[in-house]
């Protein structure tokens, strides 16, 4: 469905470590967890974990109420503006007491878990006396005012919280990059510090031996360029180049056939590209600078093509920006060096 794909399909290939259950309980909220998505050749294709702290819970919600066929109907036909300005979540006062029933069982159990992680944590740091439900209102996609009782209010702080924390999900990548990348610069500044005047010499000319290696690559094509698609429609789908088709590409690579590329459908289009730069047997190559590549590439591209900012690109988006004279004649693409 359309609204499981809005908010469940956030999720990218990055080398990141999962948190621990403790590190993602607030008050240092860490949201940015991510696992490594793998293909599913089955008939349903399951959602990834979006890396919210709440992910299970969000997930189990959505499960319940398209179990309803009252809410499953306006699902469908709700637009992206009505599912994040919370106008939907006033729908939940129509659906069935049996799901309302299981809504409120989620709730309670999100509840608890929160309350035990609560208390794992202010054990760990022997903190004791504190008020449990006042801690509660850290957490922003619940109504801790009425933990029995899963209401409208709940929906729409879970649609919004999960819309403003996914939306926030690049960003955060993005800053943990440059921490990544100063501290790697670091050490090796501190490293070079314990090193005679000679051997200096030699850790930074081999530096700049293996720079030079790095950018030594082949043209790398801008990406959602004509020419970028033509060499996956090529080189990966195994087609004549010229009898490049934009519709047929695009149903060819809508993996899960539910009409859009998403944002990880869209990242896999790259995998061409990088690999003219970045080679995991090559020292010089930072497989990690690989994947933050491959969100840059992804975020140009929907910034160009995702016309109504929803994180999904219909076929009528993509094959506008067919049409553009940057998909033709774009400008030249850089990859950053090490």
């Amino acid at each position: 469905m359309r609204w499981r794909t809005i908010l469940l399909q956030y999720c990218f290939l990055l080398i990141t470590c999962l948190l621990t259950a403790l590190e993602a309980v607030p008050i240092d909220i860490d949201k940015t967890k991510v696992q490594n998505i793998h293909p599913v050749e089955s008939a349903k294709i399951e959602p990834p974990d979006t890396g919210l702290y709440y992910d299970e819970y969000l997930k189990q919600v959505i499960d319940v109420l398209e179990t309803d066929k009252h809410f499953r109907e306006k699902l469908q036909k709700a637009d992206i503006e009505e599912i994040k300005s919370g106008r939907l979540s006033k729908e939940l006062d129509l659906v069935s007491h049996h799901v309302r029933t299981k809504l409120d069982e989620l709730k309670r159990q999100e509840v608890g878990r929160l309350r035990m992680l609560i208390k794992a944590k202010l054990d760990s740091l022997q903190d004791i006396g504190m008020d449990h439900q006042a801690l509660l209102k850290q957490f922003d996609h619940l109504n801790h005012l009425n933990p029995d009782k899963f209401e409208s209010t709940d929906l729409d702080m879970l649609i919004k919280a999960a819309t403003s924390d996914l939306e926030n999900y690049d960003k955060t990548r993005h800053e943990e990059f440059k921490k990544y990348e100063m501290m790697k610069e670091h050490e090796r500044r501190e490293y070079l510090k314990t090193l005679n005047e000679e051997k200096r010499k030699e850790e930074e000319s081999k530096f700049e031996e293996m720079k030079k290696k790095h950018e030594n690559h082949p043209k790398v094509n801008h990406p959602g360029s004509k020419d970028q698609l033509k060499e996956v429609w090529e080189e990966t789908d195994g087609l004549d180049p010229n009898d490049f088709d934009p519709k047929t590409f695009f149903k060819l690579h809508d993996v899960n056939s539910d009409g859009f590329l998403d944002e990880q459908e869209l990242e896999a289009l790259f995998t061409k590209e990088l690999e003219k730069v970045y080679d995991p047997k090559n020292e010089e190559d930072d497989m990690v600078e690989m994947e933050e590549e491959r969100l840059r590439m992804r975020e140009h591209v929907m910034n160009e093509v995702d016309t109504n900012k929803d994180r999904l690109v219909t076929l009528e988006e993509f094959l506008k920006a067919t049409e553009k004279k940057e998909f033709l004649e774009p400008d030249s693409w850089e990859s950053p060096s090490i």
